[in-house]
């Protein structure tokens, strides 16, 4: 779900930028309210490596491949860290092993980010269900984690369908995408099975270390 250098036209790349910019400025509007934004930095910083490293890891599964993503895992135990931590982790996966781009960095933000601060959003509509605990905490995590990867892959198709180059095959190309999204509901599933069974061991041990603001 990264976007190369040279695959959108100059004018999405600028607009991904602009919108890429905003939302990392409002994440650290938010992170600059907390009582002390420093002390999670050791935490955002560990799965920003994880994220990193897992997002290199591709299984051909034709037409596409697949890798599995985190970013719903990170929304959930990260927040408002979330977007800037995956901001990071995918400009230096641009500039170390060419995966994605830096022209494109801004709509591969939007990408992969903007999920992530929905699935946090996700996971704290918990407390609005009147559902005993823990049951409620697995069923929002698995929301979250499988809603992360699923909206990225959405993003991702729309905004490679709208920009299809005149000299591509477009409902070939289409259908390939639609293939590929219909694909990654597997990585999403299972995604969302491994951020139930993580968050519900935090929420047992360690429940401070998810996001609950």
């Amino acid at each position: 779900m990264h976007i190369p250098d040279g695959f959108i036209n100059p004018s999405v790349c600028v607009a991904g930028y602009a919108v890429t910019g905003g939302m990392t400025w409002y994440c650290l509007h938010k992170i600059n309210k907390d009582k002390n934004p420093q002390a999670k930095i050791p935490k955002a910083a560990l799965l920003t490596v994880a994220f990193f490293v897992v997002n290199l890891i591709n299984i051909p599964i034709p037409p596409s491949s697949l890798h599995f993503v985190l970013n719903g895992l990170m929304g959930v135990v990260l927040g408002y860290y979330a977007f800037p931590a995956i901001l990071i982790a995918l400009f230096f996966q641009g500039v170390m092993f060419q995966h994605g781009g830096i022209s494109t960095l801004g709509v591969n933000g939007i990408i992969m980010g903007f999920p992530a601060l929905l699935a946090y959003y996700i996971f704290r509509l918990r407390y609005q269900v009147k559902i005993e605990e823990p049951k409620r905490t697995k069923i929002f995590a698995f929301l979250a984690g499988a809603g992360g990867v699923m909206i990225a892959a959405t993003i991702f198709s729309v905004v490679v369908i709208t920009t299809i180059p005149g000299d591509i095959n477009a409902e070939m190309e289409r259908n390939a995408i639609y293939a590929a999204l219909a694909v990654y509901t597997i990585p999403a599933v299972l995604e969302g099975i491994f951020t139930m069974m993580l968050v519900s061991f935090l929420d047992r041990v360690k429940p401070e270390l998810l996001e609950n603001r």
